[in-house]
């Protein structure tokens, strides 16, 4: 059941740029949802518009088949965590916390014992009296989420929370995250550009560029396969091999080197096509010799991973990327033969930018 409905929003600022354009979406309740993208793609003005703090210039927005378009943010039962936390540095964290509650006129009582459940859940109750700048920023995250879990909404908005935490908090705030949001069971919606962060947390993500979605899935299905040009370039650690190449008698041929078309491509691709060759470093290793199927180049640059190495070898002008054990890695302009693993490459139409 979707518990978020998004039909069709575009949002055009001043000026006429348009960040948000017809764009369509359906999130299910109690699912963790990430959106990702690079600066200006606008998932963090979609993000807005979901909480009522933008108006969208045309299109709705529904949270339990309830139409909330024009809502206000406290009608919508929505709460945010921003990137700064945006807790108020002349409180302490009980009243940072308890503000909220206040503003709606809860009782005494209920706001006392709102705060002691989300202080005790969170591992914060030793701080009540500390005001912000005297906890960390791991602490003050902390701080941020139990404010909005004490008003027990219906949807989590998470506004790149764990971008100001160095690299060990950011690991420790990211599992305490996902744990929190499996045991409240809260449909709760991420926006990051961290993507090794959307793949960790989301049950499903999305990927944004220029207002547009360019694919919906799991992450799973983001790192095997993208469903084009631009989320094949975006999505992985390191840069996904996309060589461009042109079908010729049911192969591919790409400068000097010819490769198999991929399965999901053989009854579509066809000789004469313009395409680009997808596959990932880490399914490409290095082997004994030449051959059908097989780059073989001189190594330009090697680069040291922890568990294993990044090899780039120019193959007659086309440059390749596999990946070498840690102690067998090869010296610059060494020649390689990188070998991509059977059923790992992807096949793109050059003109639709689009999966085969």
């Amino acid at each position: 059941m979707s518990f978020v409905s998004i039909e069709k929003i575009t949002k055009v600022f001043p000026g006429g740029v348009r960040a948000l354009d017809e764009l369509d979406l359906e999130i299910t309740d109690g699912e963790f949802f990430a959106l990702l993208g690079p600066s200006g793609c606008g998932k963090t003005t979609l993000l807005r518009t979901l909480g009522g703090l933008e108006s969208s210039t045309s299109g709705s927005i529904s949270f339990e088949g309830k139409d909330v378009t024009f809502l206000t943010p406290g009608a919508r039962n929505i709460a945010m965590v921003f990137q700064d936390y945006a807790l108020y540095p002349h409180m302490n964290v009980l009243e940072n916390i308890s503000y909220p509650l206040k503003v709606r006129k809860f009782s005494k009582e209920e706001i006392n014992k709102r705060v002691t459940q989300a202080s005790e859940a969170l591992s914060i109750q030793m701080l009540l009296d500390r005001k912000p700048g005297q906890i960390s920023g791991g602490q003050q995250q902390r701080v941020a989420v139990a404010r909005a879990m004490a008003c027990t909404p219906s949807l989590y908005l998470f506004d790149e929370p764990l971008s100001n935490l160095d690299a060990r908090l950011r690991l420790e705030a990211r599992t305490f995250l996902k744990q929190l949001q499996r045991e409240l069971g809260v449909t709760t919606i991420l926006v990051t550009h961290d993507q090794s962060e959307a793949l960790a947390l989301a049950d499903r993500m999305a990927v944004m560029d220029k207002g547009r979605i360019k694919q919906v899935g799991s992450p799973a299905e983001f790192f095997h396969k993208p469903a084009n040009i631009f989320v094949a370039s975006f999505i992985g650690s390191t840069p996904m091999n996309l060589l461009d190449g042109l079908i010729n008698d049911g192969k591919i041929v790409i400068g000097s080197i010819t490769f198999d078309v991929p399965d999901h491509a053989t009854s579509t691709a066809r000789t004469g096509d313009q395409v680009v060759y997808g596959v990932r470093p880490e399914y490409v290793s290095l082997v004994s010799g030449p051959g059908f199927g097989i780059a073989t180049g001189v190594v330009k640059v090697t680069e040291n991973l922890g568990t294993h190495y990044l090899v780039t070898a120019d193959c007659n002008g086309v440059l390749v990327r596999g990946t070498a054990p840690d102690g067998s890695e090869p010296a610059m302009g060494d020649i390689v033969h990188l070998k991509p693993e059977a059923g790992r490459s992807l096949l793109y139409n050059k003109t639709s930018e689009d999966l085969y």
